[in-house]
């Protein structure tokens, strides 16, 4: 069980800048204790490079933000909790802290995830409400993403025959679009709303690919319903086939811009969805990847899937310094996959991941999910 002590470090932890959800995970993985890492930032962020020390929380701003979620009505889970969703807690850069209104267990259901055009057609909007009450009605909870369109009506269509969750890209006690504001709260009585973003955060644009993530992770699979190419909803999809959860799409007219980044993902090998039977016919108990803890608990702080490689034989221990030289020489502004890094730094891949997170935490490279790294302009 965890303290509350223990609690309010993690949150704090995951609150304080230029730590992301790797770096957290990470930050475990090599302290025993969120305090022995929080102790730990200034001495790591000063060898990245970083002049000033991160900023960290305060133990009663974390206090605050509890108390502000618990007046709502809502509790705030951590990553290494109990209660925090099984299937997220697989993604790699599953979130540290996520903040729920509604019915906590709901998010540890059996899902499938509904996404698509928020310009969407009458049609699109009635094939989504119609999938959505379908699946929820043979006891699946339906996970959206709250946006106007496709997301609302597969929302709907959910809450007219089961049960449904709201992952949001604004802090837990702000609705968006105002819209919705209705919607979304039927859903907090009805489900369960979800948010990363800390409490009293205003949406903004880099939050909604985050979203997407929490919505692809916390499922079984992602039904398409109207996507353009480039949309978020194929970034929702992308992420899902990453992290070995099955994709849906359903067809559309080749003359609708809306559906040519549907009916791409299954040229692409998605399955072709015309009704909720074709979904069930081919839904995982669980998902297809392999390798990772199906449990969310850490042992003495480490995450799930994340235990530290073992030395490769590159010959002696090299000088921190020179691998964060050479580590910067290779990355660049486009994401560069850690392993690929490793071998052509010619470094153990301990030495190049402690790298890594000094780096990180001097703000001068930022880790992105699927184990990818990028420059920090």
């Amino acid at each position: 069980m965890m303290t509350e002590v223990e609690l309010l470090d993690r949150l704090r932890l995951a609150r304080t800048d230029g730590v992301g959800p790797v770096t957290y995970r990470r930050l475990l993985q090599r302290f025993a204790t969120a305090a022995e890492a929080l102790d730990a930032l200034p001495g790591l962020a000063s060898s990245g490079g970083r002049a000033a020390s991160p900023v960290v929380p305060t133990a009663s701003a974390a206090r605050r933000e509890i108390d502000s979620v618990a007046k709502l009505g809502g509790r705030m889970l951590v990553l290494g909790g109990p209660d925090y969703p099984p299937l997220l807690a697989l993604l790699d850069s599953a979130p540290p802290v996520i903040s729920v209104l509604g019915d906590v267990a709901a998010l540890s259901e059996r899902a499938v995830a509904m996404v698509g055009a928020r310009n969407a057609s009458a049609n699109g909007q009635r094939m989504a409400e119609l999938l959505a009450a379908d699946l929820a009605l043979a006891s699946l909870i339906v996970v959206s993403g709250m946006a106007r369109g496709i997301d609302a009506a597969a929302h709907v269509g959910a809450l007219s025959t089961g049960r449904t969750v709201a992952a949001i890209a604004s802090g837990i006690d702000i609705a968006y679009p105002a819209e919705n504001k209705a919607l979304q709260k039927r859903i907090a009585e009805g489900g369960a709303v979800v948010a990363e973003a800390p409490f009293g955060t205003a949406p903004q644009a880099r939050h909604f690919p985050r979203r997407n993530r929490v919505i692809a992770g916390l499922s079984l699979a992602v039904v398409v319903v109207e996507a353009a190419p480039q949309s978020g909803s194929l970034i929702t999809a992308r992420i899902a086939q990453d992290e070995g959860r099955e994709v849906f799409a359903v067809p559309g007219s080749p003359l609708d811009p809306r559906c040519r980044g549907s009916n791409d993902l299954i040229r692409s090998g998605a399955h072709l969805t015309e009704s909720a039977a074709d979904v069930l016919a081919n839904l995982p108990d669980h998902p297809t990847r392999q390798g990772l803890a199906r449990s969310p608990m850490f042992a003495r702080g480490q995450p799930p899937g994340m235990a530290e490689p073992p030395p490769e034989d590159f010959g002696p221990v090299p000088d921190p310094e020179v691998v964060r030289h050479r580590v910067m020489e290779l990355l660049s502004f486009s994401p560069t996959a850690v392993d690929d890094l490793v071998r052509r730094c010619q470094f153990s891949a301990s030495a190049v991941v402690a790298a890594l997170l000094e780096l990180e935490l001097a703000e001068r490279v930022e880790m992105l999910p699927g184990n990818q790294v990028v420059l920090v302009g």
